[in-house]
């Protein structure tokens, strides 16, 4: 007997965070153009209307639908909340996208008491990937795809500075807040290289990819003269509609069943930074995680 195939998302009820902007609106709008039944995470509920409206204007089929969810991801308590109410409204997930992320100059840290762009950029995405197993194992067969970049490609994981001390003491700005980032999108590649092997033979598949350096509000957080050298370079930038391509093909292409745990770049698999293949890098990554959500 075959194993199932994976025919796009057509009807099928996909999860994305970072939708209210740049790359995730831009495969929001894309996905529902597919039909897929989209659920938008929104941390302020206009935006995730707005984002919503979008993605309804380019449904091109009645199939589509798209909710807004309202949760602050640097909140794990937000993060439990916002998989109980994925749970109890839609039972099997059979796409999540993780793609809410940011960089922060400083040292900041959460009402958990951990530094925000680890929060957000891999805790967040770990906790709820996580929480939703069982409902992404009912779909049969189901995706996970995380936004990750190459700004992790220099990068180490920091199991001596998980709290961020060392990193945003070391350098000047703004150079220490792209090394913090970089070490969560390292993050991101480690967890989807791990998430893949625990997952194998369950039906549910894990990506990752990098979307290119893409004209979006990204780093416009972080005061104006980042956010004047942001502007000044979204001229040599892609779109978010080509940023967004990647996410969109991983989450709807037939064909990736035996690629899961890849890295992906336009569309093809990308080499596996040097960081993410230290020898138990993916174990210890999740043992840790795991120590930092524990409720």
């Amino acid at each position: 007997m075959s194993s199932p195939q994976w025919e796009g998302v057509s009807g099928k009820r996909v999860v994305i965070t970072g939708a209210t902007n740049g790359i995730g609106l831009a495969a929001a709008e894309a996905l529902a153009a597919r039909g897929a039944l989209l659920a938008i995470v929104a941390r302020v509920q206009s935006r995730g209307e707005e984002a919503a409206r979008r993605a309804r204007a380019a449904a091109t089929t009645p199939e589509a639908t798209v909710d807004v969810l309202l949760a602050d991801l640097t909140s794990q308590a937000e993060v439990r909340r916002l998989a109980a109410e994925i749970s109890a409204r839609y039972g099997a997930v059979d796409v999540l996208v993780n793609n809410a992320g940011a960089m922060f100059n400083s040292r900041q840290v959460t009402a958990d008491g951990i530094e925000e762009t680890w929060a957000l950029n891999h805790l967040a995405p770990f906790l709820l990937t996580t929480l939703l197993l069982g409902n992404l194992t009912a779909a049969g067969i189901a995706r996970v795809v995380t936004t990750s970049s190459d700004a992790g490609r220099r990068s180490r994981l920091p199991f001596d500075d998980l709290d961020g001390t060392q990193a945003y003491k070391s350098g000047t700005w703004p150079a220490r807040g792209f090394r913090r980032y970089g070490e969560t999108k390292l993050a991101n590649i480690v967890f989807t290289m791990e998430l893949a092997r625990r997952t194998e033979g369950s039906g549910v598949s894990a990506f990752c990819y990098h979307p290119g350096n893409v004209a979006t509000n990204f780093n416009h957080n972080n005061g104006a003269l980042m956010s004047f050298g942001m502007a000044l370079t979204k001229q040599f930038s892609r779109s978010p509609a080509k940023g967004a391509e990647t996410l969109v093909w991983l989450a709807q292409s037939p064909d990736l069943a035996s690629k899961s745990g890849g890295y992906f770049f336009d569309l093809k698999p990308r080499q596996i930074p040097e960081g993410a293949l230290e020898a138990g890098a993916g174990s210890r990554l999740w043992d840790v995680s795991e120590a930092q959500v524990r409720a």
